[in-house]
């Protein structure tokens, strides 16, 4: 039986992880970030369909913060200097307040060979966050089960959307790792990481 650590055609598993990363990034960032769109103008090569994209909106956390934060700017700047200065600089807060929202939007992505959350709109790939499908072993619906490691969270909780858990290795093929999503078809999801759910 082939070592965890190998592939069936005795390929280390690190090996062939590195090299879906860096297919998934050039499968990625032939789209643009509203992939919807299709693949951008100048690839030569038309690349192959997503399996599965979403955009994640700013949490709820980050929207209460950025909202409380413009409005004790505002409310800080009609206290000291008047109305008609906050009003003045009403604008340039919510602009900021915006801006903070755009940026907080990211993308949870699954390509052919990896799955990935990108952060900030303004990115098109993280450096951080791929996890190549090779080692992915779990996929299941709602909190990661007894026995799993501690799952990091990606992307926060949204009005019609369902929690997932993934169960996968590191990078070195060996640690086992969690994480968990908040996603709008679950199902489609699982099947797009190559492991249904029961």
């Amino acid at each position: 039986m082939p070592s965890r650590s190998r592939r069936d055609n005795g390929e280390p598993l690190v090996v062939q992880a590195a090299r879906d990363r860096e297919r998934h990034i050039s499968q990625v960032t032939s789209y643009g970030y509203l992939a919807s769109r299709g693949p951008k103008r100048h690839v030569t090569v038309t690349p192959r369909p997503l399996r599965y994209w979403q955009y994640d909106p700013a949490s709820p956390l980050v929207i209460t913060l950025t909202v409380l934060a413009v409005a004790a700017w505002l409310g800080f700047l009609g206290w000291r200097d008047g109305s008609a200065a906050a009003a003045a600089e009403a604008p340039i807060a919510l602009g900021l307040g915006l801006l903070v929202l755009v940026v907080s939007t990211g993308r949870f992505t699954v390509s052919d060979f990896a799955v990935s959350t990108d952060i900030a709109g303004l990115r098109q790939t993280s450096s951080f966050g791929v996890v190549p499908l090779v080692l992915v072993r779990e996929v299941v619906l709602g909190a990661p089960p007894a026995g799993w490691p501690k799952a990091k969270r990606r992307g926060g909780w949204w009005p019609g959307r369902q929690r997932i858990s993934v169960r996968h290795l590191g990078p070195d093929g060996e640690t086992p790792k969690a994480f968990t999503g908040w996603v709008r078809d679950p199902a489609t999801v699982a099947d797009a990481l190559g492991h249904p759910l029961p």
